[in-house]
Order: C-alpha cells, then structure tokens, then sequence
C-alpha cells in the first residue's frame, strides 16, 4: 500500500510562478483601472478598492478551504481502506 507521502503532488516551479505572476497581473490591471478612472467620485473608488481586496481575501480563503476538504478526503479515505484491508487480511480473504 502507498504510504501517504508518496502520493503528495507538488506543483512545478513554473506552475508557481505562472499563478503568481497571473495573481499580480490581475491585482495590478484592477489597482491601475481604479486610479485611472478620470472624473469619478473618490467614494466610489474607494468603494471599487476594498471590494477588490476583500474578493481578493475571499478568493484566497475558498481555495483554502477547497484545498483542506479534498486533502482530509483523502487522508480519511487511505484510513478506511486500510482498516479494511486489514480486516480482510484478519478473516484471511484475499484481495
């Protein structure tokens, strides 16, 4: 049976740094967009910012919480088939 580390995927360099940088880009266009907005009232601006940073916020704690979901489902699905191979091996069926 693979043991629980060796199924760990780590994402490449690359990948990281394509997310990052799409990240940066994306927070950038919308931190540019806002200050070049020309004749809008500074309230509005201000009101376009923090939903930008609190989306930004909320996007990060759901993949978050994504991530940790799929992660325990994992972890607890290894522990249940374990158990029951070992039951199995106990009452000597075969797999």
């Amino acid at each position: 049976m693979d043991s629980v580390y060796e199924s760990t995927r780590l994402d490449s360099p690359s990948w990281v740094f394509f997310v990052k940088t799409s990240f940066a880009c994306a927070l950038g266009g919308m931190l540019f967009g806002l200050l070049m907005m020309g004749q809008v009232p500074i309230w509005i601006r201000a009101y376009l910012a923090l939903g930008t940073l609190f989306l930004t916020g909320a996007t990060f704690t759901l993949a978050k919480t994504l991530r940790d979901q799929f992660e325990a489902s994992k972890l607890i699905n290894k522990l249940a088939q374990a158990r029951t191979e070992k039951l199995l091996k106990d009452y000597g069926v075969e797999t």
